[in-house]
């Protein structure tokens, strides 16, 4: 009897910790998604800035970045859809594959994962970038690090240009997703679409990417790129 009693007060207290509500649950997965996708990501583009070229490169950059979806993709679809984006979000609303009211939620999640992932490569990275710029965080020059975190335009565009860039690679990443998922097309084998997708951004960054280092992402790029406003590169960031 009396273990029967303790069973049950712990279940109740499962129960009570249990997160009840689904959007916080979904919230918590398009964060932590977006988290993984900054921390790995922009890890490649540190690794490889910060080591001057001897740690990586365009190539170890594009993999791992795409690698870095694929992971984001696995840890948060099963519960959230794995958006990881705002633009992707905004699409399924669009579709109807995603309600309205849960929009601003998801994007506020993917920001602050996004910001939070940011952190997490400044942390790991302190040292490296402190040594990298002598003790200066610095946006443009031959000892800029702004980069490493947010995505910069090519010095020879112009913002029209940019703008045809980022809304056509959006596009095709849109389309793509789209394709990938849809289970009446050439469906790709169930619990591979995140592989899918890391491919998609593969030929994405290898295709689309000189001229804005291929952001198509809105969180990916504001949240972190308010952390080096903060953490001390300052307002050029934004200019």
């Amino acid at each position: 009897e009396e273990a029967k009693m303790s069973r049950k007060s712990k279940s109740s207290l499962k129960e009570k910790f249990a997160l009840k509500n689904s959007l916080v649950k979904e919230a918590l997965s398009e964060f932590l998604g977006t988290f993984i996708l900054i921390a790995l990501g922009c890890g490649c583009v540190g690794q490889a800035v910060l080591s001057r070229g001897a740690h990586g490169g365009p190539m170890t950059v594009s993999v791992g970045f795409a690698m870095a979806v694929t992971i984001a993709v696995y840890v948060s679809g099963g519960v959230s859809g794995g958006h990881i984006n705002p633009a992707v979000s905004l699409a399924m609303c669009v579709t109807g594959r995603l309600k309205w009211t849960k929009l601003p939620i998801y994007i506020l999640a993917q920001l602050l994962g996004a910001f939070v992932g940011a952190a997490a490569v400044f942390g790991i990275y302190y040292d490296a970038l402190m040594e990298y710029s002598n003790g200066t965080l610095e946006v443009t020059g031959p000892n800029a690090t702004a980069h490493i975190f947010a995505t910069y335009p090519a010095p020879y565009l112009s913002l029209i240009n940019g703008f045809a860039d980022q809304v056509m690679s959006t596009a095709v990443l849109l389309l793509a997703i789209f394709a990938i998922f849809d289970t009446r097309n050439n469906s790709v084998p169930k619990g591979l679409e995140p592989i899918a997708v890391g491919l998609l951004i593969i030929v994405l960054t290898c295709s689309l990417g000189m001229n804005c280092g291929c952001a198509m992402n809105p969180a990916r790029d504001l949240g972190p790129r308010l952390f080096t406003a903060i953490a001390g590169w300052g307002m050029e960031v934004f200019t």
